[in-house]
């Protein structure tokens, strides 16, 4: 058997991490600033969250959702006040994708509407619903076209609008920081309009946080920068530092009924006991904090680069716009300075370290950022 063939990998294979930092099979050590996706939120190898794992297997490593699991208890306990929304009820599954596509659903069990608002750039990932409210034809099946979507321009209330007094949407979906589109930012006034509109024709707003969330932006959403509250939150890739788990945040006013979701792996004893790991470490560590220091500081410094069009982003979600295509520069981060970073389209690149990233290694990649533009 081979492996299908869809992802154009690097020829590197990256065996051990420990912080921001991993090493490869030749044992080169690599500075990492991408995190995996912005999946590693705690650090690579992080000793708290290796010793919680490693004692829940030692326990038990799994059992179904027909019975009763504690620690899914536990995890609502500690993600309800750090994350401000203690009210809302908490569904475990085990992806993003899988996130977006149950609140899609629970937005039309709520109001039996079909269709979806969507933004053009976005992401939502690639199961059934998911991906068709992604803005990409390239990645979206026949079979995944009945779903009714209208991709609108971001920050664009007015066209919001136009579409929501037609009476028949039954969600607006809309990421916290757009990632794979390139760090595009949704303005705090779009947020808030937005929240207005579906209130008025009474729509379900759903946050998408799944890459901005959990710490990384310097608030724990970065919806909060403006001071909204959506009906749905979606979050996953930082949950719980690599260990395969998504959750969607549900607002009082969703009434659930027996059957009404499921899920066989999602919220299984290793992945609560990882995510309330990662969750004591953030507060323990004040890991939102130091993302919206270091990441300050990664702005205010890469702002004095030649040559770059633009950079957005909050925290440690940041990307660097050019005027002309990154691989190059890519490539040489990589394989001549050893660091690992993503890019977004052609001209983008964009990083995601871990919310530890310290003040000292954010200098060392700005360091070896600089000789990769002189290269």
């Amino acid at each position: 058997m081979y492996l299908f063939d869809v992802y154009q990998l690097f020829d590197i294979e990256i065996v051990k991490g420990k912080g921001c930092h991993i090493w490869d099979s030749e044992g080169v050590e690599y500075l990492d600033l991408y995190g995996g996706h912005a999946v590693i939120s705690v650090g690579h190898s992080h000793p708290a969250y290796i010793t919680a794992i490693t004692e829940q297997l030692n326990r038990l490593g799994f059992y179904s959702n027909y019975v009763i699991n504690g620690l899914q208890q536990q995890l609502a306990e500690k993600l309800g006040p750090i994350s401000g929304y203690d009210d809302y009820a908490l569904f475990l599954i085990n992806t993003g994708a899988e996130a977006n596509e149950n609140a899609l659903k629970l937005a039309s069990f709520h109001n039996r509407k079909k269709r979806v608002v969507s933004f053009k750039q976005s992401f939502h990932g690639r199961t059934s619903a998911a991906v068709r409210v992604t803005d990409n034809p390239s990645i979206i099946a026949p079979v995944n076209e009945g779903l009714q979507v209208v991709y609108l321009p971001l920050n664009d209330a007015g066209a919001v609008e136009d579409e929501l007094r037609k009476g028949d949407v039954s969600s607006v979906i809309i990421e916290g920081i757009q990632g794979v589109g390139g760090i595009q930012m949704v303005t705090n006034e779009f947020l808030c309009e937005l929240r207005a509109l579906c209130t008025k024709y009474e729509v379900v707003l759903i946050l998408d946080e799944i890459q901005s969330g959990y710490g990384r932006t310097g608030k724990f959403f970065a919806h909060q920068y403006a001071g909204i509250r959506p009906d749905i939150i979606t979050v996953a890739k930082g949950i719980a530092n690599g260990f395969p788990m998504g959750a969607v945040l549900i607002s009082p006013m969703f009434k659930p009924f027996y059957g009404m979701l499921g899920t066989t792996f999602g919220g299984n004893h290793l992945a609560c006991a990882a995510a309330i790991s990662v969750l004591e470490i953030i507060e323990e560590e004040q890991l939102i904090e130091n993302a919206r220091q270091v990441g300050d500081y990664l702005v205010t410094e890469l702002q004095r680069f030649p040559g770059i069009k633009e950079i957005r982003g909050r925290g440690l979600m940041i990307g660097i716009e050019f005027e002309s295509a990154v691989r190059d520069i890519r490539h040489r981060l990589l394989f001549d300075e050893k660091v690992f970073t993503g890019v977004a389209g052609a001209n983008i690149i964009r990083l995601l370290p871990p919310l530890c990233l310290t003040r000292r290694e954010a200098a060392s990649f700005l360091e070896r950022f600089g000789k990769a533009l002189k290269s």
